[in-house]
């Protein structure tokens, strides 16, 4: 059975808000408090863990993930190799909060091999500069330094890419985004490959409390409904704004794995929703935003509707000034071109 056929059977459960359950005959159940596990939560994991070939644990975002793998499977004076040009908080949370307890992050270029260190973080579709890593190669160098290896898979999703298939110790993912679906709730993933570690994983999030709650678990599994039907539309749907932009004479970069990456190409069928492009300078591109009546102007990404943004108001001279990310949403193509374009000439 292919993953996503899985998705859609059976209803959602109820959502149990209880912080407490009594005992049994003195005796605590699968569920006594909430901070340890609670139903919808354990639902979620489940059928996550279906989706990613390993254990899947919930937490209350991408970035409380980020934190929790980092610090758990970390020590102070650990050594973490971040793909340059992935997304800028990763790198902000570990060379800058967590730097406070010894981490020393080392940049290095994903299509390459991985410098050595005890942790390498990679990025397919790396967001927002788009490269795309030979993974299987990456993965297997990084272990043969003694380094493990993680995928954040926010961008793609494990219906486009399962990186534990290709070796990888652990998959991240941001599941407000593309998993959610709908811009309602705020948790993040991590898939272990190897029981040991969800269960060191596990332990670490009960003792510091970093647990998601049943309501965004909820929203999660209904996003996942629709994931399969909601991945392949806009990943088509993005294509084509790619193509499109690269034609436009008010764009002088498209950044997009669909087109023609060779090595992005050998690992997944589709490319999935976020694009970026460049227009000629940071004036521009705030005008494109003004201008939009469609697409939304606001940040994050991989939302039923399409979003836009200009990155450098976060990412400073990290990103080239007249950066913009595209999140393509489920609107009709068209549609979202004709917003598009009227910005663009705007």
């Amino acid at each position: 059975m292919k993953p996503e056929t899985s998705l859609a059977r059976g209803e959602l459960p109820a959502v149990d808000r209880a912080t407490i359950h009594p005992f049994e005959d003195a005796q605590p159940g699968p569920f006594y408090y909430q901070r340890l596990a609670h139903p919808v939560g354990v639902e979620a994991e489940r059928l996550l863990s279906e989706l990613e070939g390993g254990r899947a644990l919930l937490f209350p975002s991408g970035m409380a993930a980020t934190t929790a793998l980092a610090l758990a499977m970390l020590g102070p004076g650990s050594t973490v190799a971040v793909a340059q040009g992935g997304y800028w908080g990763t790198v902000a949370l570990l060379s800058g909060e967590l730097s406070r307890w010894g981490l020393l992050v080392v940049p290095f270029d994903q299509t390459g091999p991985p410098p050595p260190a005890e942790l390498v973080w990679l990025e397919p579709c790396a967001n927002p500069l788009m490269s795309f890593p030979d993974l299987g190669a990456a993965v297997q160098s990084a272990h043969a330094n003694g380094a493990r290896a993680v995928v954040d898979n926010t961008v793609l999703s494990p219906l486009l890419l399962r990186p534990l298939e290709h070796g990888a110790d652990f998959v991240l993912h941001s599941a407000s985004k593309i998993l959610a679906g709908h811009h309602d709730a705020l948790l993040g993933v991590v898939a272990c490959a190897r029981a040991e570690d969800a269960a060191r994983l596990e332990a670490f999030r009960s003792t510091s409390g970093i647990v998601a709650a049943p309501d965004p678990a909820w929203l999660l599994l209904r996003g996942l409904k629709t994931l399969a039907l909601r991945v392949e539309r806009q990943s088509a749907s993005a294509l084509e704004m790619a193509r499109r932009l690269t034609d436009h004479t008010e764009v002088r970069c498209v950044r997009y794995p669909g087109l023609g990456d060779a090595v992005a190409a050998r690992y997944v069928r589709a490319f999935g929703p976020i694009l970026t492009f460049d227009v000629a300078d940071a004036d521009r591109a705030v005008r494109v935003e003004r201008s939009l009546r469609l697409i939304g102007n606001a940040t994050s990404l991989g939302g039923a509707a399409s979003t836009l943004e200009a990155r450098a108001r976060w990412e400073g001279d990290r990103v080239p000034p007249g950066l913009l990310r595209l999140s393509v949403g489920l609107e009709d193509v068209e549609d979202i071109w004709a917003d598009l374009a009227q910005a663009l000439e705007a």
